[in-house]
């Protein structure tokens, strides 16, 4: 499985219900399945962005599927970075 740094923003309508969030993160990891993505960490931070979520997909068209669902909803934008793990790194940076 890939796996997804996820940033997140809430909306001007997504602040405004920021009470509902808890329930909406519960529906979003549910809605994951659809997609065979899961959450897997999630964090709220202070800064530039609102949440930062880990996800696992099994490809980049999965994850985009899952994403646009999501955003669709009103409440969140998102920017998306592809992850690699450290094994990964040394292997793309040992082959150049």
């Amino acid at each position: 499985m890939a796996k997804y740094i996820v940033l997140v923003n809430w909306t001007d309508q997504g602040i405004r219900a920021v009470k509902d969030s808890p329930s909406r993160v519960d529906a979003v990891r549910d809605l994951g399945k659809k997609f065979g993505c899961e959450m897997t960490e999630l964090y709220m931070t202070i800064g530039a962005y609102d949440i930062v979520t880990m996800v696992e997909a099994p490809d980049d068209e999965s994850l985009a599927k899952y994403m646009l669902t999501v955003a669709k909803g009103g409440n969140i934008r998102t920017t998306t970075l592809k992850a690699f793990s450290e094994d990964t790194f040394r292997s793309i940076v040992g082959g150049i």
